[in-house]
């Protein structure tokens, strides 16, 4: 019978809403009873996994007492039920003692003649068998590999596939079967095979290029084993030196021309999606998309669009052969091809098209989802760095959509989006001020608003008329909750501190904050009022301007060192130049950044910084607790090729008075074990080395890490000559036990290891560069003039002088005018020990090179010469 829709919304109780843990361990009581009660257990069986599916912990008394009732089903042969029990074995597997008592009843299900509880009885087998056991049912379980029904041979191969974790050498003695399994008939089978067999070649790359080789020229049966195969050749095409690889790339070519319509578009993803790979690989990947453009399918039309779009952000010009299908497509009843299909083109199409297709897209923004309305939004702001002149109607669509509802996600997509246009455009400022101080003034989300406010507090003072900015400002002190206020007293404070004539309007405001009911109000207002009143430029600047950059979870671990030191040490003041530096992540280019619709969702962002990781990861060394706070550590550096037998890579660690050197080791070879594994570094006179502190042990394919320390009398610029030194034993490659005790010493030459300047200074950006210029004492100031032959332009000299250096860009300043021949780049940043660094370059560009007239100021009158000396 037909129910009404009222009824349909109001729904009927579930029978296994509102189950409590109690109540149906004691209906479990059930199992024991006979005859038996098939259907009530099969109930109750069910409840069991409710419970346990909605995030019940049962205790290990109950758990066992249920399991042990549940054994006695093992006596039924109704199939329902007994499907039932091996889903609740495998889900308290883990949690219940003595489980290996069914061992023997599973096994005989294994290898009985119901297929129907030979599949789930393997999986259930496996899930509690551990390591140990594995071999006693090694037997049945190559048998059932190579069985003759495909849900026996999948169930066996996925649970090898598991178990591989745990007992890899076991597993690996199962190739054989798995290579049997490889051909079979089944489908699945032989998409389950082909995994299992790259996970136990997966870490010897010769075997794997075989594997894909092989299976390459035989024409396999499953269109999912197609697709696991392109993806291990793209793989290994990627982890290639050179980033080419022909046999791999020929396999993906001819993927293009399978039968199967899922086979080709994985092919056209994975050649796509390669890094080094020019117009002409490209070509045939965007043919086979072009043509699932018109097809009549919708998941294909959308995966093609899908796929073009993300193309066109490294590639446009291959995609604008694609245009008028994508054209067509605007049109399309799915709202998502539509708005996948225009903003490709945005990223396409010619400026003179701009305008007619933001009006097409206006007309269908409020038919879709946010999360393609992001998309949307990406591609404007892509589009407002490509072309400069279109960006005032870009800028006025985006205020439009800010104005709209939506959620915070879309809502922090256009503020990014503005905020990027205002920082790649100084012309724009005006507008895009005026569209985000409209937005505040409705703003249902404080972390925009806050965002917000910081960015008037800086940009405003900076404009034509920032008087007209301050109205906006205070109304926030008025209407909003305390994290906005604060905020918009702080941003009020900058106006103060930057614009003189404000200043008197500025003090007569913060004293009314003074009267705020909360606290953190209060106490900024009467800072802020207190630093301003003394009109004091320079205090302004360091206590307005320049905030504390200091890492959270630094300053939280430096705190707790100095709180645990004895009595005598506590006399002392603690020292913030202890504390590690916070450098911001820059922008991400809207090229670089990969709309959210297509990507996972990432978890939310810690505070904890990757120097904050590596700080937690050498406490845990009680060798090096003497070197105190960690100040700086550097990316990775390699110091083998990639396919060699030894890798090695190295992490620069800046401490006060040291230098520790991190080696990362990895041994590939599965008949040598190293021991008592170090680095031998030469360093220069001006290196003294303090301790090395070697890994033990150095087995096959387990990282390991050995650690140099050295002081540095003078951090100048050097090469160390570094060479792995280590004790080898043969050893059995299938155990990897050792064959004796005895080895022998042997060495292995690594590349040479740079130390430069910019391992010792954290880069730091100073948001009032002329005032923190003033700041330092004009007699540590150093100059000098340079030719910079080797650089071809000024936008070169810059990128390489900050890379140098390692300070970081202010005012805006690594970003040159390409048609000026001059330029002003202001840097910044700490040097070890907490001190400043500040540099003035004047660039003239000249027909041999790039002339350059540097000026240094530090805290430091040793670090001028230092930096001076470094370029």
């Amino acid at each position: 019978m037909r129910r009404d829709k009222k009824d349909e919304e109001e729904g009927r109780a579930s029978l296994y809403t509102g189950l409590e843990k109690s109540t149906v361990l004691q209906e479990a009581r059930v199992f024991n009873e006979t005859p038996l009660k098939v259907r009530r257990c099969t109930e109750i069986l069910t409840k069991m996994l409710v419970i346990l599916g909605q995030g019940e912990q049962l205790g290990r008394t109950e758990a066992t007492e249920a399991f042990f009732a549940m054994t006695k089903l093992f006596q039924n042969k109704d199939v329902h039920l007994r499907r039932l029990v091996y889903i609740v074995i495998k889900e308290m597997a883990t949690v219940a003692e003595d489980v290996i008592i069914v061992t023997s009843s599973l096994t005989k299900d294994m290898t009985g003649k119901e297929d129907a509880f030979r599949a789930p009885s393997i999986r259930a087998l496996c899930r509690i068998t551990d390591a140990g056991m594995l071999q006693s049912i090694e037997r049945f379980m190559k048998q059932a590999i190579v069985d003759r029904s495909p849900p026996v041979s999948s169930a066996a191969l996925v649970s090898a596939y598991q178990m591989f974790r745990s007992s890899q050498d076991v597993v690996r003695r199962w190739s054989n079967e798995v290579q049997e399994a490889v051909n079979s008939d089944s489908v699945m089978v032989q998409y389950h095979a082909l995994g299992l067999l790259h996970q136990i070649r997966r870490s010897d790359r010769l075997a794997v290029t075989k594997l894909v080789q092989k299976y390459s020229k035989s024409s396999l049966r499953s269109p999912l084993a197609y697709c696991y195969l392109i993806r291990v050749a793209s793989r290994l095409i990627q982890e290639s030196s050179s980033g080419q690889d022909a046999a791999s790339f020929e396999f993906l070519e001819s993927c293009l021309r399978n039968k199967s319509e899922l086979v080709v578009y994985e092919a056209a993803r994975a050649i796509v999606a390669l890094e080094q790979t020019s117009a002409k690989e490209l070509a045939p990947a965007v043919s086979v998309l072009q043509m699932f453009l018109s097809s009549p399918k919708a998941v294909l039309r959308f995966a093609a669009v899908r796929t073009l779009n993300q193309v066109a952000m490294k590639h446009p010009a291959a995609v604008t052969a694609c245009n008028l299908d994508l054209e067509q497509l605007i049109a399309d009843s799915n709202r998502s091809i539509a708005t996948l299909a225009i903003t490709t083109l945005l990223k396409t199409g010619s400026e003179a098209s701009v305008d007619r297709l933001m009006k097409q897209i206006s007309t269908f923004m409020t038919d879709i989802s946010d999360e393609f309305k992001i998309v949307v939004v990406q591609s404007v702001r892509a589009l407002c760095s490509k072309y400069p002149r279109k960006q005032a109607v870009m800028m006025t669509f985006l205020s439009q959509m800010l104005r709209e509802e939506g959620s915070y996600d879309y809502k922090r997509s256009i503020v990014e989006a503005l905020l990027a246009v205002i920082e790649e455009n100084p012309e724009s400022k005006e507008a895009g001020l005026s569209h985000l101080c409209e937005f505040i003034e409705d703003c249902e989300h404080p972390v925009l608003a806050v965002k917000t406010l910081h960015l008037l507090g800086d940009e405003g003072p900076k404009t034509m008329r920032p008087s007209k900015y301050i109205r906006y400002i205070y109304n926030r002190v008025i209407l909003e909750v305390p994290l906005v206020r604060a905020a918009a007293v702080a941003a009020l404070a900058k106006f103060g501190a930057l614009h003189a004539p404000l200043l008197d309007s500025v003090l007569v405001l913060l004293d009314r904050c003074k009267l705020d009911t909360d606290d953190e109000v209060r106490d900024r207002a009467t800072f802020y009022h207190r630093v301003l009143s003394l009109r004091n430029e320079q205090l302004a600047s360091k206590f307005v301007l320049q905030p504390m950059q200091l890492s959270v979870v630094g300053l939280e671990q430096a705190l707790l060192r100095y709180t645990q030191q004895s009595a005598d040490s506590l006399q002392q003041k603690f020292d913030l130049r202890s504390v590690p530096v916070h450098t911001p992540a820059a922008r991400p280019k809207p090229d670089e950044q990969l709309p959210e619709a297509f990507s996972a969702k990432q978890p939310a962002k810690s505070l904890e910084t990757q120097a904050d990781r590596y700080a937690k990861q050498l406490a845990s060394v009680p060798e090096l607790s003497a070197l105190g706070s960690l100040f700086k550590s550097s990316e990775p550096v390699r110091l083998t090729e990639e396919e060699t037998e030894y890798s090695v890579t190295c992490v620069k660690h800046a401490f006060s008075d040291y230098l520790l050197l991190q080696f990362d080791l990895l041994n590939t070879l599965p008949d040598q074990r190293l021991e008592d594994v170090h680095v031998d570094c030469v360093p220069s006179e001006d290196w003294e080395l303090v301790k090395v502190i070697p890994a033990p042990a150095l087995p096959y394919n387990t990282p390991a890490t050995c650690y140099s320390v050295f002081r540095p009398t003078e951090p100048s610029a050097c090469s160390l000559s570094c060479t792995l030194r280590f004790v080898v034993k043969d050893c059995d490659p299938a155990t990897g036990q050792p064959d004796s005790d005895e080895g022998y010493a042997d060495e292995y030459v690594l590349e040479e290891l740079d130390i430069g300047v910019c391992d010792f200074v954290q880069p730091v950006i100073k948001p009032n560069f002329s005032a923190a210029w003033e700041e330092l004492a004009p007699d540590s100031e150093l100059e000098d003039t340079f030719a910079l032959t080797s650089m071809a332009s000024i936008v070169d000299a810059v990128q390489n002088l900050v890379k140098v250096l390692g300070l970081a860009a202010c005012d805006r300043s690594d970003k040159p005018d390409p048609g000026k021949s001059t330029h002003t780049l202001h840097l910044a940043g700490v040097f070890r020990g907490g001190h400043d660094v500040l540099a003035r370059c004047r660039l003239a560009a000249s027909g041999q090179g790039v002339t350059m007239n540097m000026t240094v100021r530090a805290s430091d009158p040793e670090l001028s010469r230092l930096f001076i000396g470094a370029v």
